[in-house]
């Protein structure tokens, strides 16, 4: 939001918007590749480290709702 206020070119705005989910979604992958692993190879399941969810946190929820205009 702060990009397209200052002007920022459109592909600037865009890879921003791109490196964000990209972030968030390596972070989902890591968080789920431990008891995916153990699931995999019949392991016992490790204490999970964070919960994983599909809540978006307010700023990128505007991010993502001005792009789909």
């Amino acid at each position: 939001m702060d990009m397209m206020v200052a002007d920022a070119s459109a592909s600037d705005v865009t890879d921003k918007i791109k490196e964000i989910l990209y972030t968030k979604s390596a972070e989902k992958v890591n968080a789920v590749r431990p008891s995916v692993g153990a699931g995999l190879f019949g392991e016992e399941e490790p204490a999970a480290e964070t919960e994983v969810t599909n809540e978006l946190e307010p700023q990128e929820e505007e991010e993502s709702d001005e792009t789909a205009n």
